[in-house]
């Protein structure tokens, strides 16, 4: 009897520079030299996973034409300043949050109506907590009572959604109707608290020194090679083959540019008066830490590897052995607790709290994260792909508003901008073998 040879394992230093593009392992996006890199992905956007790339194409279109409009309409370039760039970054750092928080629901094929209020309720007991006239709590513990309420109302949600079964909408729509009363019972009725806490205002409303935006840049540079590194040496381990160092060298050169240009410009001063307004606002380096850290649950653990798997699939997640219920449950607390810090951010940048506090948020945190190209059918993107999402979305409020257009114009522009992204994701969904329309 004749046998074949089975064919061995490459070797750990295997050079994959130059594996064909249909060698099984590029398939995946994994492996191979720049151009099988570059290959695999033109084949992945013609099938339909396009990624955050409609809305990354949207952004530079945006900036373009803002750019051209505020230097036609009102004489002078508004849009496209050091001041405006930074207000930018600091307007959009709460939605940003907020969209990222909802991607741990909505890659379960999940929804979470309560994700607003839930930070209106927290944030009602964190200045409760920390008024003189009553308890006069230091700060940084009723900030973790506030992100403990967090904890409680998505666990809360979880039990209902995960363990009894009702669906998320309906769960989380009654609580987006019964937290509004909580907030008020804590504020009363039109009540408005300003928030006098020279440290928590400086989270949204005070900038690292400009030596501080050069050391986070060399610190995610660092981060980043490190995180390259211990990838290979994991797949070196494993006998299975590396992408090409190069890919990795780019990687730094493109975070080295980008970086530098931006901690370039806000460094600059931006002020106006006699007093200078320099450096990288304190929270964007509290986003980049929450967004890498978000990231590496979702890419590099169980617990992201079982939310994918749930959203693409939940009974044969269950069928694998994957506790459905427990990652589900898991989901809404860290959701609640992501909204509860999307509500600091914007507690900070207007210095008060008042009884609609986080109200009209909710949609917007949705929409980010669907025009950047997460699915709302689950099982598809990233919580970068949100945070790009949420940077059109602020980039659209924040040139409408240099060019003194209603806010009805507003409105408009983002619903469009919204049913545009979602028209995409249901096109790539036929791209990649489902149905456009339901029968």
């Amino acid at each position: 009897m004749t046998t074949t040879p089975e064919t061995p394992n490459p070797p750990a230093s295997l050079d994959t520079t130059n594996l064909p593009a249909e060698g099984g392992f590029i398939g995946s996006g994994q492996e191979g030299g720049i151009r099988d890199q570059a290959r695999s992905y033109i084949q992945r956007v013609r099938s339909g996973d396009m990624g955050a790339l409609p809305a990354i194409g949207g952004l530079i279109v945006l900036v373009i034409l803002f750019t051209i409009l505020s230097q036609a309409m009102l004489g002078q370039q508004f849009f496209l300043t050091e001041r405006n760039f930074a207000n930018l970054l600091t307007q959009a750092s709460s939605l940003v949050m907020l969209a990222m928080a909802l991607v741990f629901v909505i890659l379960l094929g999940e929804i979470d109506l309560s994700a607003g209020v839930t930070s209106g309720v927290a944030l009602s007991a964190f200045v409760v907590l920390t008024k003189p006239d009553t308890i006069n709590m230091p700060w940084v513990p009723a900030l973790l009572i506030a992100l403990a309420v967090g904890v409680l109302i998505g666990a809360f949600i979880g039990f209902f959604v995960a363990r009894v079964g009702i669906p998320s909408f309906v769960v989380t729509l009654g609580l987006f109707i019964g937290l509004q009363g909580v907030t008020l019972i804590l504020l009363g009725a039109g009540g408005v608290f300003r928030i006098q806490i020279p440290d928590f205002l400086a989270i949204e409303n005070s900038n690292l020194p400009v030596w501080g935006g050069w050391v986070m840049l060399g610190v995610i540079l660092v981060v980043s090679f490190g995180m390259s590194m211990w990838d290979r040496a994991l797949r070196t381990r494993a006998g299975v083959p590396n992408r090409t160092f190069a890919l990795v060298i780019a990687k730094l050169v493109v975070i080295a540019v980008l970086g530098g240009f931006v901690v370039a410009v806000l460094n600059q001063n931006r002020s106006s008066s006699i007093k200078e307004i320099v450096g990288v606002p304190i929270v964007v380096p509290i986003v980049l830490v929450i967004l890498w850290v978000g990231t590496f649950l979702l890419d590099r653990t169980k617990f992201g590897r079982y939310i994918y798997a749930i959203g693409g699939n939940a009974e044969a997640a269950r069928r694998s052995g994957i506790k459905v219920i427990t990652i589900r449950w898991a989901a809404f607390i860290v959701c609640s607790v992501l909204a509860v810090v999307a509500g600091v951010f914007s507690a900070s940048k207007v210095g008060s709290v008042n009884a609609g506090f986080g109200v009209d948020t909710v949609l917007s945190g949705v929409a980010a994260a669907v025009v950047g190209g997460v699915s709302l059918f689950g099982g598809r993107g990233r919580l970068m792909h949100a945070a790009i999402g949420a940077l059109v979305i602020a980039v659209i409020a924040n040139g409408l508003g240099l060019l003194n257009l209603p806010a009805g114009v507003n409105y408009i522009v983002t619903g469009g901008v919204l049913i545009l992204a979602a028209t995409v994701d249901a096109v790539s969904r036929v791209r990649a073998g489902g149905s456009l329309f339901r029968t």
